[in-house]
């Protein structure tokens, strides 16, 4: 419906006006919530979630031996031979997690003969994909540190603990 002005000009009718019961039963349905369902609320995702997704994504890009330093490893294998201990996917893995980005530093070990250049470059593709497909976060950087080289004659730093 348009209303005619004086002037012989058409003017719209006034839409601001708030639809009462009678608009609803009309078929001009009201919207509930307040937009789509996915913008309804707030996701956080806690450090060590980002930091597991980049410690599998990690170890499984070829030439990476194991992650963290030497004392991690140690004291990590030690924790495996506790009953009900298991591998932690975070060892060698410190993420920094905002609201929208992460920030990753890395500590690996590298098996002899491999380039360690490639091996970073697989690295960071693999973790930076993992952690933005599975996160939604954009990964800003990701450090790498080589702290080690595994060579074919080395046996694992494993300490050997046996009851007696």
């Amino acid at each position: 419906m348009t209303d005619m002005t004086e002037g012989g000009s058409v003017r719209a009718p006034d839409t601001d006006k708030t639809l009462g019961d009678s608009g609803a039963r009309r078929g001009q349905g009201t919207r509930r919530g307040g937009g789509a369902p996915a913008d309804r609320g707030r996701t956080t995702i806690a450090d060590g979630v980002v930091e597991k997704i980049a410690g599998m994504a990690t170890r499984d890009v070829v030439g990476v031996h194991a992650m963290g330093s030497g004392i991690s490893r140690t004291f990590g294998a030690m924790r495996e031979r506790v009953p009900g201990g298991s591998k932690s996917p975070t060892r060698g893995v410190k993420a920094e997690v905002g609201e929208v980005q992460t920030a990753l530093d890395l500590e690996i070990v590298v098996d002899y003969g491999v380039s360690i250049a490639d091996v970073a470059r697989d690295v960071r593709e693999n973790v930076i994909a993992a952690v933005e497909r599975m996160t939604g976060l954009e990964v800003v950087e990701v450090n790498i540190a080589v702290s080690d080289v595994k060579l074919p004659d080395e046996e694992e730093d494993e300490t050997e603990t046996r009851l007696q």
